[in-house]
């Protein structure tokens, strides 16, 4: 493999990686949002889940909307551009968020003055973050997901 071969898949992984700590910065504050407010007011584990789950795509779509706005794009092509951008990442990084966050025994009844919440909250989005990266690098790789957003929206 040639050394330009060596910068491009490394160059490939470290947007990959930013743009999945990107995607992880709106997830978890819907994440945690919905979890505690799911938590704090007894609901059920779906609601709490369907709950936490929109609000990470409304935090994580708005995040991104805010970042394209700031290259001078109108809000509507904005909000295009985070949907192209980030619903198979976010929806990736819920899925295996919550599918770790119920395989963890008593997590989804610990109260929110627990450790065992907050533990298996932060450990559930880690498993999420790890699996999203390989995904976003091959939506990048085929000029998709972060791949779409507006150049100057990429610092």
């Amino acid at each position: 493999m040639s050394r330009h071969t060596d910068h491009a898949a490394h160059a490939g992984w470290g947007t990959a990686i930013s743009a999945t700590l990107h995607c992880l910065t709106g997830c978890a504050i819907g994440e945690v949002l919905g979890m505690t407010i799911g938590t704090a007011t007894g609901l059920s584990d779906v609601a709490t889940i369907a709950l936490s789950v929109t609000l990470a795509f409304a935090f994580g779509y708005a995040l991104t909307a805010r970042r394209i706005r700031r290259t001078g794009l109108p809000l509507r092509q904005a909000i295009r551009i985070a949907l192209v951008a980030d619903t198979l990442s976010i929806a990736v990084m819920e899925l295996v968020d919550n599918l770790a966050l119920v395989s963890i025994p008593g997590a989804m009844d610990a109260g929110i003055t627990s450790a065992v919440f907050w533990l298996s909250l932060a450990g559930a989005l880690a498993i999420a973050f790890v699996v999203t990266v390989p995904v976003n690098r091959w939506l990048i790789s085929r000029g998709r997901g972060h791949a779409v957003m507006p150049r100057a929206a990429h610092h």
